[in-house]
């Protein structure tokens, strides 16, 4: 934990004297679970007005700092340098992804991870559709020619997982890291891509015809040449 002082001082209009306050924080570091504590000392002297005052100053700069650390929070997922967990030694790891995860679908939040890694998936048409996995760790995993229309991926980390031909169409794939993943002939048709990045992705072929995604992450992807002519036409690249 990391702690922040801050002096804060101002004079009263009524009153000639003035008063001085600290302000102390605690706040947390990357990877923690996130906690905010503020505490205060005054210095010099005080009445009932400056410290009512101070406690409203107080409480806003609290709220301040609060924001800050929410936004400052990281994915237990895809944060730059982050350590993945052990692999999982469920025996039934794999078979998770056909019932999926529907704790914190937005934010990749879950009470148990979602370890797909190396599991293969190739040729599956019926138990991936439509299912939520987020968070799902990806790595080294084969979906080649999977139904995977309408899934949500909320922050999963499929560096080198294998996409080939997958169908991704009407699906969510919201802060998907799928660098250096094989994704030749993936179909995106009518696909959410928001935040998700392709840095040395195989994009061969894959097929972009009405793929949702915003103008940051359209300049992004516009720069991985794999992408054939008709994708880049689809996604609007310059």
């Amino acid at each position: 934990m990391a702690s922040i002082s801050i002096p804060l001082a101002y004079k009263s209009h009524s009153l000639s004297r003035s008063s001085s306050y600290r302000l102390h924080f605690t706040t947390p570091q990357l990877h923690s679970p996130i906690q905010i504590k503020c505490s205060a000392s005054k210095e010099g002297s005080d009445n009932e007005e400056n410290s009512c005052q101070f406690k409203q100053l107080r409480n806003v700069a609290c709220g301040f700092l609060a924001v800050w650390a929410v936004a400052n929070s990281v994915s237990p997922v895809i944060a730059a340098g982050q350590r993945l967990p052990p692999l999982s030694t469920d025996p039934d790891r794999c078979a998770r992804a056909f019932v999926g995860n529907t704790i914190g679908q937005a934010n990749g939040v879950y009470d148990k991870p979602l370890d797909l890694r190396f599991c293969d998936y190739t040729n599956e048409k019926n138990n991936l559709k439509g299912k939520s996995l987020a968070a799902a760790l990806m790595s080294g995993a084969k979906f080649d020619g999977a139904d995977m229309t309408e899934v949500i991926m909320s922050k999963a980390y499929a560096v080198g997982a294998s996409f080939k031909g997958t169908d991704f169409s009407n699906a969510v794939l919201d802060r998907v890291n799928f660098e250096k993943a094989n994704l030749q002939g993936a179909s995106f048709k009518n696909t959410v891509l928001s935040g998700s990045t392709f840095n040395d992705a195989q994009l061969e072929d894959a097929d972009f015809e009405d793929t949702i995604i915003g103008y940051i992450d359209l300049q992004k992807i516009c720069l991985n040449k794999t992408i054939n002519e008709e994708g880049r036409v689809n996604l609007g690249c310059r």
